[in-house]
């Protein structure tokens, strides 16, 4: 779960007012460059896809100038995620202590993250040399250029981290805190050798002790898993840190991944124009003087918005502020509201265009225009199973004061929300058809939601766009620079061997395919809880897939299965961070609906085992 910038502590120190406003002035600086760079970014994907298909003249410096500026905004974006204190990470420890151990949990957080940046940055600065000499083919400009955002960025962090340190804790806790660390560090390097003599079982050592150890207490996930892969670079092999750089570097410069920002920004797009709010009104003209009506048009609105945003807690607030008023005065009580919101959460993960559908494809190579096709079903057979819950939770409800929307209300919502009801066809249909990639059809419904807003529904605000492309870009940062951080662990994991020996401990299991997904269901629960969606999907897809294929799984249908069980992992208490995003974003208490809840992940589990049982569900229309 994403954290808040920490404020500081009645102990923390007053800076001065002229290193404050250099403060602010930088962060201004790094607001508009990420701001911009999304827009850029957006810009040159469109007239890419308009020269190609347009024009009929493809511009082949397009995707070359996209992938090195997209560098630069991983890692502003990852600043300012850092800087605003919204990296992901589990706080539920944390937050349950004492403020004064509260205090001190934070602060060894961000010295743990300082550590990280100050151990790597010299190295991310090597590894940007290195690259002056590699010119690109069709621009015939150094990579050095991009390969700089790397160590710049770290800097960064490292400034707004020494800044945050002064304001959270007294000066002799900051610097007693920094002794400790420089204490661990040089005990670990004096242990270097007998780590090594640990061979495969210092893997346990960094890959589990550690980063169980971070993740709970409240450090964000990205730097833990960063900090993992590197002290198992630097300990546990004679391999030098700059590998680490590169798979920082592949990790959040993937082209596909650019897919992110622009989801993330047409999400925001939607919510802006009020898209959103025009699906949400004709599902209830239509359904809402049914029982449980209400609670069919969330599943039905999640279901229509999800995958679009980028992120599911934005679907989720484009839909709940929408629908819980009028819910609660049908008497609808407030636990349950946030229980089914958080399981159409859940329900939806494999609808396009997902970024975790975007996310698997790009680590396993199964093709995205697959995996959007196959998402679609499975999301609905759990919809449906969460619709006859909501017809058994609800069939005596009292619709008396309740009146029926007419035949011309019905055509006038109708008309409204055509515009955004083809919104998530156009998108589909475009990946599908070939017409775009699953990056590039982003800009196109980018552009098609601004001239809807504009043109239709009237609701653009201009002041806001800078605001939002500064959000976008902070955003994405979060998101990429976990994948990153998790692309390197995944090396390392890789590099140890682990990954065979894991493929080969999975398929020797007894049973076969219908065990070896009994054990991934199991496995992408539990992860998916703990280290939320992207993260699981990026460490350990690369490691089942090959399995499920040798014991003759189709590759969409077992995508389809550790998503949506990833999914329910994330929505389900009490470590899964998505059901408190949803309680939040409803403004209730989260013990109100954790007994309602267990229903729904009931129902969801049971629409899973349907979908693993059935593998045409995931690929009947391929």
């Amino acid at each position: 779960m994403a954290g808040h910038a920490p404020s500081a502590s009645a102990g923390g120190v007053a800076l001065p007012p002229v290193l404050e406003k250099f403060e602010a002035g930088v962060v201004r600086v790094v607001e508009f460059l990420a701001g911009t760079l999304v827009l850029v970014e957006v810009l040159v994907l469109l007239v890419g896809v308009l020269a190609r298909y347009a024009w009929s003249e493809p511009l082949t410096w397009s995707d070359e100038l996209a992938s090195m500026l997209f560098l630069w905004l991983s890692i502003l974006g990852a600043v300012l995620a850092f800087q605003r204190g919204q990296h992901m990470r589990m706080g539920a420890l944390a937050d349950s202590a004492s403020p004064r151990n509260r205090s001190r949990l934070e602060l060894a957080a961000l010295v743990i993250c300082l550590a990280f940046t100050v151990i790597l940055l010299p190295y991310a600065f090597e590894y940007a040399v290195d690259e002056l000499i590699v010119i690109t083919p069709a621009l015939e400009v150094s990579v050095a250029w991009r390969a700089a955002g790397l160590p710049i960025g770290l800097a960064l962090i490292l400034f707004f981290g020494m800044m945050r340190a002064a304001r959270l804790g007294k000066p002799q806790d900051v610097l007693i805190a920094v002794a400790i660390a420089a204490v661990v560090i040089t005990a670990a390097i004096a242990a270097r050798p007998l780590i090594l003599g640990l061979g495969n079982w210092n893997l346990v050592l960094f890959f589990v002790i550690l980063v169980a150890t971070g993740v709970l207490s409240g450090v964000p996930i990205a730097f833990v898993f960063g900090l993992a892969a590197l002290s198992y670079v630097a300990l546990g092999t004679s391999r030098p840190l700059t590998v680490i750089t590169g798979r920082l570097d592949e990790g959040m410069s993937h082209l596909l991944l650019l897919a992110v920002p622009l989801f993330v920004l047409l999400g925001m797009l939607m919510e802006l124009t009020g898209m959103a709010r025009a699906m949400v009104g004709f599902l209830a003209a239509i359904l809402g003087h049914v029982r449980g009506g209400l609670s069919y048009v969330l599943v039905a609105a999640m279901y229509l918005v999800s995958g679009i945003s980028g992120s599911k807690t934005a679907d989720m607030a484009a839909v709940a502020p929408a629908l819980f008023p009028e819910m609660k005065k049908r008497g609808a009580k407030e636990g349950d509201l946030v229980a089914l919101l958080a399981a159409t959460g859940a329900q939806t993960e494999t609808i396009p265009p997902s970024l975790v559908l975007i996310t698997i494809g790009s680590v396993t190579s199964v093709s995205i225009a697959s995996l959007f096709i196959g998402g679609l079903l499975p999301a609905f057979v759990c919809g449906l199973a969460l619709c006859a819950l909501v017809w058994r939770r609800y069939r005596h409800e009292d619709l008396s004061g309740v009146r029926r929307a007419s035949t011309r209300e019905i055509m006038a919502a109708l008309l409204l929300a055509l515009p955004a009801l083809a919104l998530p066809l156009v998108i589909r249909t475009a990946v599908v058809e070939g017409v775009a990639t699953a990056t590039e059809v982003s800009t196109i419904g980018i552009a098609y939601s601004v001239l809807a807003g504009i043109l239709i529904y009237r609701e653009f605000d201009v002041r806001r766009l800078l605001r939002m492309l500064v959000d976008t870009a902070a955003l994405s940062g979060a998101i990429l620079f976990i994948i990153a951080a998790a692309t390197a662990v995944a090396w390392c994991l890789t590099q140890s061997g682990f990954s065979r020996a894991l493929a080969l401990a999975m398929a020797s299991l007894p049973g076969g395919a219908p065990v070896f997904l009994m054990v991934s269901i199991l496995t992408f629960v539990i992860l998916g809880s703990v280290l939320e969606g992207i993260p699981a999907i990026v460490l350990f897809a690369p490691l089942v897939f090959p399995v499920a294929k040798s014991l003759g799984l189709h590759e969409v249908h077992y995508a389809m299965v550790i998503i949506l069980s990833m999914g329910v992992g994330l929505f389900m208490p009490p470590f899964g961070v998505g059901y408190y995003a949803a309680c939040a974003i409803g403004r209730v208490d989260p013990t109100k609906g954790i007994k309602p809840l267990w229903g729904y992940m009931g129902a969801l589990l049971l629409g899973l085992a349907l979908v693993a049982a059935i593998p045409w569900i995931s690929i009947g229309f391929l």
